[in-house]
């Protein structure tokens, strides 16, 4: 155990906390998991004490000033880095953030033939696929060609899943206008550094505000230090690949 020194740190009512996940999903240190039904702090070194895990919906977690072991940055890289299996990190305790892959039902060497009356399949291979939830040891993540899209793309682009999804291919959705921009690049840039990615797509609409999603992919990219092949395209509001 490392020297004690008193410092901000998370503290957990347990008669508040009804075992929901959004602490596990809010903490980009992985400082925190669900065991017995409950919140649990893994670790003092990995909590860095500034409190993204606040906003519980049970009010269950607050900061408090006491002894505690010194917060680690690199012990924390290294558990990223090395990954933690879904049940113990909390990922499944929250449905919509519950990690799962799937074989995509088709790809790009078994194009979809359609005929009248049968439907469209889906080329994802994961879920989830909001930013906000996807945590970075994702292990769909890893070795994958990263696809980071504007929400409103796979709306005007009728052949998203065609031309974008795949085998091999990860999803991850986000607005740059109506999301947390902050919280998003934090994500973005854990998720460069610890994933192992291989290139990275961005697609986005030609509406000023949507470029906001390059300029933080393109940051994450400088801050990770994970230089990857990078695409930029652009989709009209009209369904057209106007650039990329």
């Amino acid at each position: 155990m490392g020297t004690k020194t008193k410092r901000n740190i998370v503290k957990i009512d347990e008669e508040k906390c009804n075992g929901c996940g959004a602490c596990i999903i809010a903490c980009a240190e992985g400082a925190l998991e669900i065991r017995d039904g409950k919140a649990r702090l893994v670790s003092e070194k990995y909590c860095d004490g500034l409190g993204n895990c606040l906003d519980c919906p049970q009010g269950a977690i607050s900061i408090e000033q006491r002894d505690a072991e010194e917060f680690d940055e690199q012990a924390v890289e290294q558990r990223l880095k090395d990954g933690e299996p879904a049940e113990k990190t909390g990922c499944l305790s929250c449905p919509s953030a519950r990690i799962m892959e799937f074989g995509a039902a088709a790809s790009p060497d078994k194009p979809v033939v359609e005929a009248a009356g049968t439907e469209r399949q889906s080329r994802l291979n994961h879920w989830p696929v909001q930013l906000t939830l996807v945590p970075p040891i994702a292990p769909f993540l890893k070795n994958a060609d990263l696809v980071l899209t504007a929400d409103c793309v796979p709306c005007a682009l009728a052949g998203f899943h065609e031309t974008f999804l795949g085998e091999g291919k990860a999803l991850i959705i986000a607005c740059p206008k109506l999301d947390n921009f902050q919280e998003h690049q934090e994500k973005l840039n854990q998720i460069l550094k610890v994933s192992g990615i291989r290139s990275l797509t961005v697609v986005h609409m030609e509406v000023p505000c949507c470029s906001g999603l390059v300029h933080m992919a393109q940051q994450a990219v400088l801050s990770s230090g994970n230089v990857v092949p990078f695409r930029n395209v652009t989709i009209s509001v009209r369904g057209e690949i106007v650039s990329g």
